[in-house]
């Protein structure tokens, strides 16, 4: 049995207050971060989706629950860190399980204080007075967004007796540039999701015959991720035939051929990191000649630009060096004619070549960060992690 296997852990506590101390010492004395969990959201009548966290959310504090409030003030009477979560309720956690409760906030999630999510209205303008700088995300949660910024302009709008913040600054982009680089404790964990994901599609190829439906090939793969005490990272993607050229296909509803082959674009993920691995091979086991001509180009394009993966270059190098690629081979197998700089220059390959070579990879699938600084490409560093995933899509 492998270690991950049964384990549903928490977070490490250590790892999130180094993060939030990271974020206290650019925020400052003079600063406030406030960050909100998104709120649970429902799938139909009184059945909501099961609930994940924003990933900047559980980046800064681990914690899981819905109707939180995370607040970043250095030299705060109360404490540098607050956390406004929900109550402890012995009628509800009956019904929808336990909770944390403010208690729990500070036992294990390393509050100094913590508070019921309903006296938040209570703090916010001592949170805000006398702070120059306002760090709030955009976007994750706009109402809760919207709030904040409603109790600031009432601040402004009193005048005398309260200093509020004179300006605001958006936390994401803060938390967006620390997400980039992994430290080792964040790619131990992606190796885990990697380790699990890799395991179940090597499974669902095992499996695979003519005439089983996609959606039981999508079975194998959630079943492995669930065996290992994970989920998917993402709605998992199997299409056989044509439907393996549909990029973002999730029906998953179709039988497989005999002479097809299969797409599989799916991923674990285990303690809010993703996996994302995607992979094509016959339903009969065999590939035909131009079958195996094809995925024997792409195999050597990727392995090609993942030896190519270093400090110091690019993603867009390394993009280029897959587009060198696959577009001679599409040349020698006569999907494309002419020169290749010509090909190259007038994009020609983009029939069979539809995306680029790479994204991030972290808490999200195409995880966060900027792949350009100053209109120039960014230089890989230590700790990004990235996908090399070339593809051909022969309709």
């Amino acid at each position: 049995m492998r270690d991950q296997r049964h384990l549903r852990h928490t977070d490490d506590p250590a790892d999130h207050a180094e993060r939030r101390a990271r974020v206290a010492n650019i925020v400052g004395a003079e600063g406030v971060a406030i960050i909100a969990a998104t709120p649970e959201r429902n799938r139909n009548n009184d059945v909501d989706y099961p609930y994940r966290p924003n990933s900047d959310f559980r980046y800064l504090t681990g914690f899981c629950e819905p109707e939180a409030i995370a607040v970043i003030a250095p030299g705060f009477d109360e404490g540098d860190y607050l956390l406004f979560c929900r109550a402890r309720n012995a009628d509800q956690e009956i019904w929808i399980g336990r909770r944390a409760g403010p208690e729990g906030a500070m036992a294990d999630y390393g509050a100094d204080r913590a508070y019921a999510i309903d006296e938040f209205e209570d703090w916010i303008g001592r949170l805000l007075d006398g702070r120059r700088t306002l760090y709030l995300t955009f976007g994750g949660h706009p109402e809760f967004e919207q709030s904040v910024l409603d109790h600031l302009g009432a601040l402004r709008s009193q005048g005398r007796g309260s200093v509020p913040p004179r300006e605001v600054l958006a936390l994401d982009v803060l938390l967006h540039e620390m997400r980039l680089r992994k430290s080792e404790s964040e790619i131990a964990l992606m190796r885990q999701a990697a380790a699990t994901s890799a395991r179940a599609h090597a499974a669902a190829m095992q499996s695979v015959r003519p005439g089983m439906y996609e959606y039981q090939l999508a079975a194998i793969l959630h079943y492995t991720f669930e065996s290992d005490g994970m989920h998917w990272a993402y709605p998992s993607i199997v299409g056989a035939g044509e439907n393996a050229c549909v990029l973002h296909y999730i029906e998953n509803s179709a039988p497989m051929a005999d002479g097809d082959l299969v797409l599989i674009d799916a991923g674990a993920e285990y303690r809010g990191y993703a996996g994302d691995i995607t992979r094509t091979f016959p339903v009969n086991g065999r590939f035909s000649p131009a079958q195996r001509e094809l995925y024997d180009l792409v195999l050597e394009a990727q392995c090609r630009a993942v030896a190519a993966v270093a400090p110091g270059t690019t993603l867009q190098a390394i993009h280029e060096g897959v587009v060198r690629d696959l577009t001679d081979g599409l040349i020698r197998l006569g999907l494309l004619e002419g020169p290749l700089e010509t090909r190259i220059d007038d994009h020609g390959y983009r029939r069979f070549f539809l995306h680029a070579t790479s994204h991030w990879l972290g808490l999200d699938v195409h995880d966060v960060g900027d792949y350009r600084l100053e209109g120039q490409p960014r230089e890989l560093m230590p700790g990004m992690v990235l996908t090399v995933e070339p593809g051909l899509y022969i309709p």
